[in-house]
């Protein structure tokens, strides 16, 4: 007499879950570990993570049924600094994250880290340049009405006030050459957009989110844009234009501190 085993019920012919079992969650490969950590990380920090550390902080800062924490207000002005810096970055993460994932790695927007020298050497160049035109150009159209004066630091009489402005200029650089050049030219070239319309395109964007500033503002940063696209197109390489972005910004906010009261206005 044959012996029947009784089956498992793990699955249907039809493929439906029988009834009174559930699915464990399948965990991913080992290498899908990291991408998968990169993707929780970047989407928190691009919504609900953010939320929840300023709700902290505004906890911190005002007083609960007569509970008073004292020097609230001092300690968490610069964890507020800090945090913005952190949160302002979370694009720049999302873009690695993609180019990781999409298999062309940060050398495929120009952010491998194997020519550091030359990458120092043509950022000190680009500073130079933009720096010793800029500058005038800037100061005479705020002199001219076509311009606002932004005052390009954090607030001051801290010991963490240029801590911060570094790292302020840090952020800016990361991200603004990061999207606006590594991210964003190379895929419009790989939408078949020609150079022209590439450098075009980055251009007017980086003018664009500068018109807070005024018409001068719009104008320097449009020129500026031109040659960075240029370059970027010609070298392939972001580092230079982060590490003149970085020096420039860092170079506006120590002038400030050291010269604001000979500025316009001041």
């Amino acid at each position: 007499m044959r012996t029947v085993t009784p089956m498992e019920p793990a699955e249907r012919s039809d493929g439906a879950r029988p009834p009174g079992r559930r699915m464990a969650p399948t965990p991913p490969p080992p290498g899908d570990r990291r991408t998968l950590s990169e993707e929780v990380v970047v989407v928190l920090m691009l919504s609900l993570f953010a939320s929840a550390v300023y709700a902290v902080l505004s906890l911190l800062e005002a007083p609960l049924a007569g509970t008073v924490v004292a020097s609230a207000n001092q300690s968490t002005q610069l964890a507020r600094q800090l945090a913005a810096f952190v949160f302002g970055l979370a694009p720049v993460f999302l873009v690695l994250h993609l180019v990781r994932r999409s298999g062309e790695g940060p050398g495929g927007i120009g952010l491998a880290i194997d020519r550091p020298a030359p990458d120092l050497v043509r950022g000190l160049g680009l500073f130079a340049i933009v720096g010793l035109v800029g500058v005038g150009l800037y100061l005479g159209a705020v002199e001219l009405g076509l311009n606002r004066f932004v005052i390009p630091a954090p607030p001051l009489g801290h010991w963490w006030t240029v801590p911060v402005l570094l790292l302020s200029a840090l952020e800016a650089a990361l991200v603004e050459e990061v999207i606006v050049l590594g991210y964003l030219a190379t895929r419009l070239r790989q939408l078949s957009w020609s150079p022209v319309a590439t450098v075009a395109g980055s251009s007017a964007l980086r003018a664009s989110y500068h018109l807070y500033q005024g018409w001068g503002g719009f104008l320097g940063n449009l020129a500026m844009g031109v040659l960075f696209s240029v370059l970027f197109l010609r070298w392939r390489r972001t580092w230079p234009f982060v590490v003149a972005h970085f020096l420039l910004d860092a170079a506006a906010g120590l002038g400030y501190i050291a010269f604001r009261d000979r500025l316009p206005g001041f």
